[in-house]
């Protein structure tokens, strides 16, 4: 007896999180599609309830949502949502989480710590998730974490672009926060047309979080526009530090450009007042007015975002877009 022949049928469904829906609302455009609408709602205990408004039966489904304050709340919700998408039928889950939560817990330090970015990992996995993608993990083997596959798109082509198209004449250095980021500032300079590069030599107590000493200068910077580069800002204090050790070092002038702009208290008011002449963030996170200030720049990610959603519900190659290096 000869199998049954059916009609495959295809359906992209779009759903949000709470926590960025303007970033959501930008990448539905850029698809040409309508966020499927939900109900969403936090009981008094701090409870959280979503039900989709719309039949997922069958669909090829995409969840967005960015982990900010408060994090575990967000996380919480993003889950929630992809296990009633698995209960409902949905025939293919897509976690899209331009941040990527609890990324700076990806091993031990000492003994009896968590490695929480795998326990991330873990947890959608369980849900329901079939496929993650992120943007600019903090350490790039967190895709190891997760069983099945991982999109990690870079954003550094949107930073990058900018830097071209504002300083492209200007006798530019990459410089890197730290050592550990030095092939990450050697793409940089390869893609605004093979630059030097230097990197700031730290020490961080793993006791301390959110502290760390810039010691010196490693490289060439005298008379130089340094392109500081880094994948997140949270507190500050960090980029802060080594914009004032590249000052010192004679630096013409600092361009600060990073991936996530979570912008803790006090990041603001230090990076307002630090003597960088721009930084620029994507809106990987949400960026309220209370913490922008006149110079910083924040570029969208929803085209790239978009983008990649497009292929992987066409199954076409997402590497392709990032030139093989994805």
């Amino acid at each position: 007896m000869s199998p049954k022949q059916g009609t495959p049928k295809k359906n992209l469904m779009l759903f949000s999180g709470r926590a960025h829906q303007e970033l959501a609302e930008e990448v539905a455009q850029h698809l040409n599609v309508t966020i499927t609408p939900q109900t969403a709602h936090t009981f008094a205990n701090g409870e959280l309830f979503v039900r989709f408004e719309e039949s997922v039966r069958g669909t090829d489904a995409f969840v967005i949502q960015a982990h900010t304050t408060p994090i575990n709340e967000f996380v919480m919700e993003q889950l929630i949502m992809v296990d009633a998408l698995k209960r409902a039928s949905a025939k293919r889950i897509t976690v899209v989480m331009p941040f990527y939560p609890y990324a700076r817990q990806d091993k031990k330090h000492k003994g009896r710590e968590p490695i929480s970015a795998r326990l991330i990992a873990d947890l959608f996995k369980t849900a329901g998730a079939d496929r993650i993608m992120t943007v600019d993990l903090h350490t790039a083997q967190i895709q190891g974490f997760f069983d099945g596959p991982v999109d990690h798109l870079m954003a550094q082509t949107v930073l990058a672009e900018h830097i071209k198209k504002t300083y492209g004449d200007a006798d530019i250095t990459v410089v890197s926060p730290d050592s550990g980021r030095v092939r990450l500032a050697e793409k940089w300079a390869q893609t605004l047309g093979d630059r030097p590069i230097a990197f700031i030599h730290k020490t961080r107590d793993p006791d301390k979080p959110n502290q760390a000493i810039a010691n010196r200068v490693v490289g060439k910077v005298e008379g130089k526009l340094c392109v500081l580069i880094d994948d997140m800002i949270d507190t500050g204090g960090t980029i802060v530090k080594a914009t004032e050790a590249l000052i010192d070092e004679g630096a013409a002038d600092v361009v600060i450009a990073t991936t996530h702009g979570i912008l803790s208290d006090p990041a603001t008011q230090r990076l307002s007042e630090c003597k960088a002449r721009e930084v620029i963030v994507t809106n990987s996170l949400p960026i309220p007015e209370e913490k922008r200030f006149p110079g910083l720049t924040v570029l969208s990610i929803a085209p790239m975002l978009a983008e990649a959603i497009q292929q992987v519900f066409e199954d076409g190659s997402v590497t392709s877009l990032f030139d093989g290096n994805a």
